[in-house]
């Protein structure tokens, strides 16, 4: 085996990626909502609500928010065929994988530095869908798969067994730089069953090791004397009069002397009173452990169910919500005030909803018609502070804050009735300007008193879009005003004349761009029916398959 092989998932086309066109993002007004007034000082407008493909949605992202989401939660379709009246997810293993695929390597190039991925899913997909994200994020970066009970009535079908759970599989950009919050828990201060003279409660430690590793010969170095109040020497001695060792080192036990922080208290060992010293511990101010990895004690779906009801009973609810309380823990574990969340499957916008509670910024999208029916009226319940259910009570929501509601502009390129590619009829000037900064990777800001400074890719390097074919004569105007310490690229439909720019790059559009992406391709989504077909094996041409 070559030691440049490595493990990995195949499947069928895996080796086939989509060429990616980078739409710009058109705001529709008249769907964008806010709040009349300000609540706080610290409420937020600027969210975005995509409609669209969501593979398009997250390629036209990537421009502006590469390295800069902190959290990305998303519940996909579990491509079990069965129960989404939103989606059609009975989709081949393989062509399922290819298209999570997709999604994910954009997502983890989105992610900030020290962000993380949850990613909700079922036994049915859950052990492929780690092996993949093994490969995606590196294995390394696996933080742990949580486990939430999803029901909390008893399964009267005629099953064998019942499926009360689902999974979250967490993922790190970069486990090294992972900072998660953990849970506040004054229970732990019970633990420190001893209160001082000021009323702070603590316990005392022994300081000699016990348990597994605890004797002289297992730890040598930690076996030395120190003075006990009499002045006398005192060694790690176990009850049963075993030589022992302390639980940490001379150098630390040695200042904790230095430092007063040793408590002395006589008790019988060995048949007669002896020192025997402690360390004291006091209570945390703030006590909190660790979230751990099974949730038996949140809302489960059915409560989600009666949630999305109450607040949206004129539309017909999701058959498989995540609860607010579910998503409010991850975004509770994972972010700050003030983080950007993603959510690419957005279903009822429930990711943005709390989000939007709990003071994060959030950007959501949707392919379906429900992005109006649903997550529209649903947004615009929790900013008018409307929304009673769900966190809404716990985080203390009053209403406030905004979003803009974008879809994905048409494709750049499109053919006329020859066959030929051309800009795309619907493209002002302004659309196309933004459309080639983002094809060729400069951020779009047209300036107000430099006409060909429509965008930058470095303090010195700008680019310029005409729709006019420019003469030798412009060329030369125009490279004298850039000078001779900046650098620009121009794209227009042709050029005239000859000659040498050193400061100039001329290229002809659409010329220039025709074999950069799949152009006229709107819909990456999971339905059936936009997917290529498997391929037939050879010498099988003839022959029918059942599963």
């Amino acid at each position: 085996m070559s030691k440049h092989q490595r493990l990995e998932l195949t499947w069928v086309g895996k080796e086939n990626r989509p060429k990616l066109e980078p739409r710009i993002l058109l705001e529709d007004p008249a769907l964008s909502y806010h709040a009349k007034h300000r609540i706080t000082d610290n409420d937020l407008f600027d969210n975005q609500l995509i409609q669209g493909d969501n593979l398009l949605a997250l390629k036209a992202l990537e421009s502006e928010f590469t390295g800069k989401i902190k959290c990305v939660f998303i519940d996909p379709p579990y491509n079990t065929g069965s129960a989404f009246t939103h989606y059609d997810d009975g989709v081949e293993h393989s062509l399922w994988l290819s298209l999570m695929r997709d999604r994910l390597e954009i997502i983890r190039r989105l992610l900030a530095e020290d962000g993380s991925l949850w990613i909700t899913i079922d036994d049915n997909e859950a052990h492929y869908l780690k092996v993949l994200l093994d490969e995606v994020f590196g294995r390394r970066n696996f933080v742990t798969n949580f486990i939430w009970r999803k029901v909390d009535s008893p399964n009267d079908n005629k099953v064998s067994i019942t499926p009360d759970h689902e999974f979250i599989l967490c993922y790190a950009t970069d486990i090294a730089k992972l900072r998660f919050k953990r849970k506040s828990d004054p229970q732990i201060a019970l633990a420190y069953g001893s209160v001082d003279e000021n009323g702070v409660r603590y316990r005392d430690r022994l300081l000699k090791k016990n348990g597994r590793n605890s004797l002289r010969e297992d730890r040598p170095s930690m076996y030395f004397a120190i003075k006990n109040p009499d002045g006398e020497d005192t060694f790690p001695i176990h009850d049963d009069g075993r030589q022992a060792c302390w639980a940490a080192g001379k150098n630390f036990v040695f200042k904790l002397i230095e430092e007063n922080k040793i408590v002395w208290k006589k008790r019988t060992l060995l048949g007669k009173m002896t020192w025997v010293p402690y360390t004291r511990e006091y209570a945390p101010k703030n006590p909190e452990r660790p979230y751990p990895t099974i949730w038996n004690d949140l809302t489960t779906m059915r409560q989600a169910k009666a949630h999305q009801k109450n607040f949206l009973p004129e539309v017909a609810a999701f058959d498989t919500p995540k609860p607010e309380e579910l998503v409010s823990r991850v975004i509770e574990i994972a972010t700050n005030p003030g983080d950007l969340i993603l959510d690419s499957f957005a279903g009822s916008g429930t990711t943005g909803a709390v989000a939007q509670k709990m003071g994060r910024k959030w950007i959501m999208v949707e392919l379906g018609e429900h992005a109006k029916t649903h997550i529209i009226p649903r947004l615009k319940k929790v900013i008018d502070g409307d929304d009673t259910g769900g966190v809404t009570e716990i985080v203390g929501w009053k209403g406030g804050g905004g979003f803009r509601f974008y879809r994905l502009a048409p494709s750049l390129l499109e053919q006329d009735r020859w066959g030929n590619w051309i800009i795309n009829k619907s493209y002002n000037a302004e659309m196309l300007t933004e459309a080639l900064c983002k094809l060729e990777g400069f951020t779009y800001a047209p300036s107000e008193t430099v006409y060909w400074k429509h965008g930058y890719s470095t303090e010195r390097d700008f680019v310029y879009v005409t729709t006019s074919t420019l003469t030798h004569e412009q060329l030369q105007q125009l490279s004298e005003e850039v000078g001779e310490e900046q650098t620009l690229l121009v794209l227009c439909p042709a050029f005239k004349g000859a000659g040498e720019y050193n400061n100039l790059t001329v290229k002809k559009i659409p010329k220039h761009v025709l074999n950069r992406c799949e152009w006229g391709h709107d819909d990456y989504s999971l339905r059936i029916e936009n997917l290529p077909q498997m391929p037939v094996p050879e010498g099988h041409q003839h022959t029918l398959f059942a599963e």
